[in-house]
């Protein structure tokens, strides 16, 4: 064999050994997620069943909230829709009748 061929084979096979390499690692790093994984979704099924609890909590208070606003918000219409009707009766002449106690 040539020189040449001998210093090819050579560069082959030290890049066959770098990407056999880079191969290891991969699986080294996939194995070490895999197993972060499911550590994690062993070590917090009590930390999703708080969080579960946390957010039925919050969206409760939320839809809460949020129909008090809606009601506010009907309130005022109502409110405005009065004082118009008010003020179109008053420009004809005539009001709405308002018992006195």
């Amino acid at each position: 064999m040539s020189m040449e061929k001998i210093t090819s084979i050579e560069k082959k096979s030290q890049r066959t050994m770098k990407l056999k390499k880079m191969v290891d690692r991969w699986q080294e790093l996939n194995t070490h997620c895999l197993w972060q994984m499911t550590l994690s979704q062993r070590r917090n099924p009590y930390a999703t069943l708080r969080n579960q609890d946390t957010m039925a909590q919050e969206l409760a208070l939320a839809n809460k909230q949020l129909l008090m606003v809606r009601q506010a918000a009907l309130h005022q219409l109502f409110e405005k829709e009065h004082q118009q009707y008010q003020q179109e009766l008053n420009q004809m002449g005539k009001a709405f009748y308002v018992e006195r106690l």
